[in-house]
């Protein structure tokens, strides 16, 4: 008698993490009011989070069934935290890096965990003026979630490149679509994991440093994609925090789609062909450089292809898993940030049509933090919902 097999609930939940910016001079805020981050978490209890730079704020929602559900729910957190910083002349930016804030003088949360990563990483960690977006995905068997992070692996460049936010660095172009992950770079633990067998495996490496006092738990794994410690999820961590809204939503329902596209080859013992991260990571370096301009490896053919054709080959592989989750429209929406850019493209965009208009660079500076500002609240209505 054949067991039925339980399809994973796949259900999902996105962190995003905010800049808290001066609307006066556009700067970062060194330190924001405490009663303002207290008046933000009275608004959506358990929801709405310190981070390690006093300069941030962290959202994340509950877990979502429906990807509509996710998307009201991170519409609802934006829209409260902007309406709670605007009392205070702040305001949110969704951008994995400031245009041109430096980082010498900001100022980490006092909370233990954070004071001892501050004095276990020093100054890589005061340099962690950067922020992301996480995506956790419901899958309950512990030896499934080992199976799709190895196969997935593979496809976390795409995503990469489909949400950069992060050209500037503290007042310059640094030529890359993703320089938030240079900065990353500097902290241990961080870039691609490596393969492992079963989840047992993975366990067993984790007590070695465990075992000797590095690390205190699985947390301290800062990889871009991870078995979250608290919850039976896979975690995507690589991209950048997207500035509109849609593109979040976008790039949740392609990951989510491609782990039950994984799932379904699974079921017909089919495996994604595995890839040693010498090659994963020289996509993962190409998105993070060229973003969507240049193309990525195909292994397979063993040479460059275009990025179009790429995201035509994923929204064709998930097509089956889109049409299951109700999710189509915005998969295919993918297309749309490909033919407008992402939120690097268009903050690279307004600065050099500042500068050919005639402003100075600080001047053009300022108004790619006013169009990050703006963008933020695209498609985020005044009381919350999504508009």
């Amino acid at each position: 008698m054949e067991t039925a097999v339980t399809e994973p609930s796949f259900t999902l939940g996105l962190e995003e993490e905010y800049l808290l910016v001066d609307r006066g001079t556009r700067d970062i805020v060194q330190s924001p009011p405490d009663d303002m981050l207290e008046a933000c978490q009275e608004q959506a209890p358990g929801r709405i989070h310190p981070e390690f730079l006093r300069c941030q704020i962290e959202v994340g929602t509950p877990v979502c069934k429906t990807l509509a559900e996710a998307r009201a729910e991170l519409a609802a957190l934006r829209a409260t935290v902007a309406g709670v910083a605007d009392r205070y002349g702040l305001a949110p930016i969704a951008a994995s890096t400031h245009p041109f804030a430096a980082w010498e003088p900001q100022k980490h949360t006092n909370r233990d965990r954070y004071n001892m990563l501050a004095r276990d990483l020093g100054a890589p960690a005061r340099r962690l003026m950067i922020c992301g977006m996480h995506v956790h995905i419901g899958i309950e068997d512990d030896d499934l979630r080992i199976d799709l992070m190895n196969q997935v692996r593979y496809f976390l460049p795409h995503l990469l490149a489909l949400s950069t936010s992060s050209p500037f660095w503290r007042g310059r172009d640094m030529e890359r679509r993703s320089y938030r992950l240079s900065v990353w770079h500097e902290l241990p633990r961080t870039g691609m994991p490596a393969g492992f067998q079963s989840y047992g495996e993975y366990q067993s490496h984790v007590a070695v440093l465990v075992n000797a006092g590095v690390i205190e738990d699985a947390s301290k794994l800062w990889w871009d994609i991870r078995p979250s410690s608290r919850f039976p999820t896979l975690e995507m961590r690589i991209t950048d925090i997207c500035t509109r809204l849609d593109d979040a939503v976008t790039v949740a329902a392609l990951y989510r789609c491609l782990l039950r596209m994984l799932w379904r080859l699974k079921l017909r013992n089919v495996t994604w062909r595995p890839y040693k991260n010498l090659l994963i990571e020289e996509n993962r370096w190409r998105a993070q450089r060229y973003g969507l301009d240049s193309g990525l490896v195909d292994f397979g053919q063993g040479r460059i292809v275009p990025y179009a054709d790429l995201l035509d080959e994923i929204i064709d592989l998930t097509r089956e898993d889109a049409l299951h989750f109700g999710c189509t429209a915005e998969v295919e929406r993918a297309r749309e940030i490909l033919a407008r850019g992402t939120s690097a493209h268009r903050q690279i965009a307004i600065y050099q049509e500042a500068l050919a208009g005639g402003a100075g660079e600080d001047e053009a500076l300022r108004r790619v933090v006013d169009w990050l500002v703006e963008e933020t609240m695209v498609g985020v209505a005044a009381d919350g919902q999504a508009a």
